[in-house]
């Protein structure tokens, strides 16, 4: 098993995109980059933490490749606005890809300037890629948001 770690916005969206790929075995939403430790959605949602919602992934590379996931992570938001998704906005919903090896960094990279050299998006890329820092794991009714209401995801997934 593998680990990836993004943040694309609402991480409701995120995560439920994320789950439906497959070869992913699991996706839990939580908060990464930030400076405070054990941070709650309130201190985040502050925007004085420096945290973004991001959802880390548990996925079989026998099964999906990284590379996969990171084109998918493109795929599903617009990354090339800065600290937004849709009507949401701030550091917590900026598009970042925290790395958790040296080959995850090259592929992102390699991906991103790819995709921003092709003319795909009409802006430029602002996707930030870092290496990952500690991951918080959000609370628990942030799990599964969207099975638990029994709804549609309905974030601004593109």
């Amino acid at each position: 098993m593998a680990k990836a770690t993004f943040g694309a916005g609402c991480f409701w969206g995120v995560e439920s995109a994320f789950r439906q790929v497959k070869g992913v075995t699991d996706a839990a939403v939580g908060y990464a980059g930030g400076t405070l430790k054990n941070p709650t959605y309130q201190d985040v949602c502050s925007d004085r933490t420096g945290h973004a919602e991001v959802v880390q992934v548990d996925f079989d590379p026998a099964q999906v490749s990284y590379e996969h996931l990171v084109r998918e992570f493109f795929e599903i938001h617009d990354p090339t606005t800065l600290n937004r998704q849709g009507p949401d906005f701030g550091k917590q919903y900026r598009s970042v890809i925290f790395f958790h090896d040296a080959d995850q960094e090259k592929t992102a990279r390699k991906i991103r300037d790819e995709l921003d050299a092709s003319g795909k998006f009409s802006r430029k890329i602002v996707t930030q890629i870092a290496p990952a820092p500690e991951f918080y794991r959000a609370e628990e009714y942030h799990q599964r948001y969207f099975e638990k209401k029994g709804i549609a995801p309905s974030c601004h997934i593109r």
